[in-house]
């Protein structure tokens, strides 16, 4: 396997995680149509294009405009690649755009990225002072601050304890609207203190902002809605013995993917006693392996990636 080297925008680099292994398990053909469908900074497409023949073909999607920049400059750098700028939720779209009825294989890389979380002008990170954004697409709104400055305080409570699964949900929420009465809260300093004053009881080794910025961000970026319109999108144009690759980073996410995989792999769901043949009983798909996580090494070296989880599903050949 060849090493390709992971660069980004000047001031940061971007890991990707479990790189190898998800490369291994996309590319089945080198000349094979694929695509990155959370393009980040290129550490996945690089690789990908390392694998493919000349003949082999590479769409990279990203709502990021900055990650857009990215591929940009590697689209001129490589003719076999391709870029969209939009959420993987409009993955059809975008192969539509490149009439592209089908492809080898979908890579998902959910969640942020580490030049993401890295730029406190991005407002991700509650360890990084910054304006309180959040947005994936700068360019779309509402951005956390606006949303928290007219959002109700049910409203609030509600996207913290579904996305963020924080039991002082409710807690945070009224004293985040008690606390905009008297001043904006429009920077990540301000939310993490305001969320670390209203949870009583903190947790070892984590912030106490964590699951609320986790939730904030979900919420503001659609990303649960968007992983589930891109997960049916990307089975409905894999090739015969294409897969999908989905590395997640959070329960939420995970839950989802394996409940999606698991359900389509079991096929049709048919009441006992109504007649079938036995391919009416086959799914078209098949779970490849099992669930992989990065190893010791790999967290030693990039912490973010103690909480990867990577998925893979296959389209049956017949």
């Amino acid at each position: 396997m060849k090493k390709v080297e992971q660069v980004s925008a000047p001031g940061f680099r971007h890991r990707s995680v479990l790189l190898d292994e998800a490369v291994d398990h996309l590319v089945s053909d080198p000349s094979g149509r694929y695509v990155d469908a959370t393009f980040g900074r290129g550490g996945h497409s690089r690789l990908i294009l390392s694998q493919l023949s000349e003949q082999g073909e590479l769409l990279g999607i990203d709502k990021d405009p900055e990650a857009i920049v990215a591929a940009g400059a590697l689209a001129t750098d490589d003719a076999r690649f391709c870029w969209y700028h939009g959420s993987f939720s409009e993955l059809s779209q975008a192969l539509d755009s490149q009439q592209w009825p089908t492809v080898n294989g979908v890579l998902m890389d959910l969640g942020v990225s580490s030049p993401q979380l890295d730029d406190a002008a991005r407002g991700f990170s509650f360890m990084r002072n910054g304006p309180l954004d959040m947005r994936m697409n700068p360019q779309q709104a509402p951005s956390a601050a606006q949303w928290l400055a007219v959002a109700d305080e049910r409203e609030i409570a509600d996207v913290i304890w579904r996305y963020g699964e924080e039991r002082f949900s409710r807690r945070i929420a009224r004293l985040i609207v008690a606390k905009r009465q008297e001043e904006a809260i429009e920077t990540t300093r301000q939310l993490a203190e305001l969320v670390a004053e209203a949870v009583p009881k903190k947790e070892k080794h984590k912030h106490p902002a964590t699951r609320t910025f986790q939730a904030i961000r979900i919420f503001i970026n659609r990303e649960l809605d968007d992983l589930e319109v891109g997960l049916k999108s990307a089975v409905g144009r894999l090739a015969p013995g294409g897969r999908l690759v989905v590395i997640s980073f959070h329960s939420l996410e995970d839950r989802l993917v394996k409940r999606f995989m698991r359900d389509l792999a079991r096929g049709p769901q048919i009441p006992k006693g109504v007649p079938v043949t036995a391919d009416q009983e086959r799914s078209d798909y098949v779970l490849v392996g099992k669930a992989s996580k990065a190893n010791e090494q790999e967290i030693t070296e990039n912490v973010r990636a103690r909480s990867a989880v990577m998925r893979v599903l296959e389209r049956r050949i017949n």
